[in-house]
């Protein structure tokens, strides 16, 4: 009988401490290392110039403009992010893509330019993201919307972090 009940304890434990590593969520992505091709660079920081547009450069080759610095938490990649956001390409001032009511995503599930450029503001915050295309979408573009290597522009408020 005592053979039965370490047994039984035996599994007990064992199953307990596999709910405990199943429950557990652990985040896979890391932040972005990559850094635009210093052509891309000068050709969007062109654009920002001939158009006078105040920005700042971060070291990836993504430029900048904080709206709003916001006053909440700041979020990482591993970040359930809500936000509003309008994007259009620098040859258009037509929207490719937005969404003004709010949506939430996975920071580190998204292009590498929001996910250098999101964690620059607190929640509560806006931004304007510059995006050189190694950045963004690269040399596939994103289906008819996007053409491939293009320079992204986008509008960002950051609602909260979930």
């Amino acid at each position: 009988m005592q053979k039965l009940f370490s047994l039984l304890l035996a599994i007990t434990i064992m199953l307990s401490a596999c709910n405990k590593s199943a429950t557990v969520d652990k985040c896979t992505y890391v932040a972005p290392t990559a850094v635009a091709p210093a052509a891309e660079v000068a050709a969007l920081k062109a654009w920002l110039d001939a158009n006078s547009l105040e920005y700042t450069q971060h070291p990836s080759g993504l430029f900048y403009k904080i709206v709003s610095p916001g006053n909440g938490t700041v979020p990482d990649v591993c970040s359930n992010v809500g936000v509003k956001y309008i994007g259009r390409l620098t040859t258009s001032s037509t929207s490719f893509d937005e969404n003004t009511t709010g949506t939430a995503f996975i920071l580190g599930q998204l292009i590498a330019g929001w996910q250098i450029g999101i964690p620059l503001i607190h929640s509560g915050g806006s931004i304007i993201l510059y995006i050189p295309p190694s950045l963004g979408y690269g040399s596939s573009g994103a289906g008819s919307a996007v053409p491939p290597n293009s320079n992204l522009v986008f509008s960002i408020e950051l609602l909260g972090i979930r």
